[in-house]
């Protein structure tokens, strides 16, 4: 939701009485954080074609379950900040997003869960850590994410660590992407025996959902290289340094069958790669997108593109953004599957729903 720059977002309820809140999931990030008693967040946004989303705004005070985590907690990163072992911990994110940030303190509050056992029929109760965020900056100002986010990453803060380490449930989620944009992410679920897996390679200095991709096909044509990515659901599209952006842009340009569109500076455009549609256009048909991760297992693109309307018609574009550092497999490439990133055997395993054998065998789609 939330324009071009779309994630995916939960409704996740917290605090007592339950508190519901709108927060963008992000497994290329570790701290959960929600707006809390906050002088810079945003209270309501206009949704597209719709009414205007008012926001909740979490606040310790208002909830009976929640305490202040102390400085002294193993859980306060940051305690060289603190005057005092009683003071209450702070916590400061900054993100890769030029100017966007979250500042604020650490708090222990409940998160409510819903299970799949049929023998339990309330929801689980769980005791987690997580930001009170009281001032936000840069993109978490304008859509990005308004209302909170949801830190799926390795590090020890993250919620899947948190559930985990506390016996909640196993050390697992999983998180499908349908291309609706209608979606579910499970705790604790390890997927099912015929899924593709592929290994995690967590960098030293900071751990993330990183592996290894050997080939890129696209149109049929097949390029071998091997690059490390990261999966990333917090950012919207795919972001590839060379030689792996040249080799899937040139060959997606050279397969196009609609003429490129010329760039001006007002369209405002992220891409390099966009074609033109015209006004009373109902279909188009685009390269099919590949890529192969070490291991095997098969990365079937499903919307390797976004269709942007323009004056006049409109234009699509190959929603892969050239990097000048990290190689990122963002949430536009995950859309389609079933994705397990399972923590404690180190693999990610990819299952898609939707894929048919003439799917499989065209090289348009």
């Amino acid at each position: 939701i939330f324009g071009i720059y779309s994630l995916h977002y939960a409704n996740v309820t917290v605090g007592t009485p339950a508190l519901w809140l709108l927060v963008a999931l992000d497994t290329g990030s570790d701290l959960f954080w929600l707006p809390c008693d906050c002088s810079s967040c945003v209270q309501g946004i206009e949704s597209p074609g719709g009414p205007t989303i008012e926001f909740n705004i979490y606040s310790p005070n208002t909830s009976s379950t929640s305490s202040k985590v102390p400085c002294s907690s193993d859980k306060c990163e940051q305690h060289r900040k603190c005057s005092s072992p009683t003071n209450t911990c702070p916590y400061q994110v900054i993100y890769l997003s030029n100017g966007t940030s979250s500042i604020g303190v650490l708090v222990e509050d409940v998160l409510h869960l819903t299970t799949d056992d049929d023998k339990i029929n309330k929801p689980v109760e769980a005791k987690i850590t997580f930001g009170c965020g009281k001032i936000q900056t840069g993109s978490f100002l304008n859509g990005a994410a308004p209302n909170g986010l949801f830190g799926l990453g390795m590090e020890n803060i993250s919620v899947p660590s948190i559930l985990a380490k506390e016996n909640v449930t196993s050390n697992s989620f999983s998180m499908c992407f349908r291309s609706d944009g209608i979606g579910r992410i499970t705790f604790g679920d390890k997927g099912s025996s015929d899924q593709g897996e592929t290994p995690i390679n967590p960098r030293q200095s900071r751990p993330t959902y990183n592996i290894s991709i050997t080939q890129i096909s696209v149109g049929g044509k097949t390029g071998d290289l091997e690059f490390d990515a990261i999966f990333d659901s917090g950012t919207s599209f795919t972001y590839l340094n060379d030689p792996a952006y040249t080799l899937i842009s040139e060959t997606f340009n050279n397969l196009a069958l609609d003429k490129r569109h010329t760039s001006k500076s007002t369209d405002d455009l992220p891409f390099e790669y966009c074609y033109e549609l015209s006004a009373n256009q109902t279909s188009l048909k685009y390269p099919v997108v590949n890529l192969t991760m070490k291991g095997g297992d098969q990365l079937l693109v499903n919307d390797p593109i976004a269709v942007l309307p323009m004056q006049g018609g409109g234009v699509y574009c190959l929603a892969v953004v050239k990097s000048d550092s990290v190689n990122i497999i963002g949430q536009n490439f995950m859309t389609g599957y079933h994705i397990v990133f399972d923590r404690e055997k180190m693999y990610l395993a990819g299952k898609h729903p939707i894929v048919t054998i003439s799917r499989l065998q065209t090289l348009y789609r």
